[in-house]
């Protein structure tokens, strides 16, 4: 994948940007599928361990130097104990705004701070590297719908288009695509989690969580 370096939630992120009508798409949700990505790539570091179902900070002292997974450790060790399901949900927007703040700093992003009804301070995102955000989407979709074995792709791609067919994330595949590539997908899942079988199950219990809140803002219009 291009822009190796960021993290599984910023890269999804960035693909929910629509690079044609420069807006991000699935905003309604957005946050859940961030959220799910950083907890998802601490799964993986095993940063976060499976205690009986409870998502567990394996190391209190250990950190990653991202901002939004370190956010989240943080977070984590300061709460009391919940199982992943909650945490795709909980205080998820403080995720995702990490997530932007830090894209901003290394310019993938342009921030432009506004206020709401001339006295409340907010910050208003756009898209500042179009190149970059294309470049990501193909790499994705190649993952997605290419002839490399499943087998060959890294844990941290197969997440990304896992996490991203869960969310419904049309930037990156249609309905279409999902009923198309639906076994793949689901391998592309196992793959995520291949390390461990402890880590296969918080993958399958994370994805399903996003689906869930994805489907329920749907129902009730987001």
């Amino acid at each position: 994948m291009p822009d190796g370096s960021l993290s599984l939630p910023a890269r999804l992120y960035l693909l929910s940007w629509d690079t044609e009508k420069l807006k991000v798409t699935g905003a309604t949700h957005l946050h859940h599928l961030v959220r799910a990505g950083a907890l998802t790539e601490l799964a993986q570091r095993g940063l976060l361990a499976d205690v009986e179902g409870i998502a567990t900070p394996v190391d209190p002292d250990a950190r990653t130097g991202d901002l939004a997974l370190d956010g989240l450790l943080e977070l984590v060790e300061e709460s009391r104990p919940r199982k992943w399901k909650a945490w795709v949900t909980l205080r998820a927007r403080v995720t995702l705004d990490a997530v932007r703040a830090q894209l901003a700093a290394e310019g993938y992003l342009r921030a432009e701070k506004k206020r709401v009804l001339g006295l409340f301070p907010s910050v208003e995102y756009e898209l500042a590297r179009v190149s970059a955000v294309d470049g990501l989407r193909a790499e994705a979709r190649q993952v997605l719908v290419g002839a490399q074995p499943v087998a060959d792709v890294s844990d941290r791609d197969a997440a990304l288009v896992a996490l991203a067919a869960a969310a419904q994330l049309r930037t990156l595949l249609s309905g279409k695509d999902r009923r198309l590539h639906k076994d793949r997908i689901e391998e592309l899942t196992d793959r995520s989690g291949a390390a461990a079988p402890a880590l296969k199950k918080v993958i399958q219990e994370v994805r399903t969580a996003v689906m869930v809140a994805v489907t329920t803002g749907a129902a009730t219009g987001g």
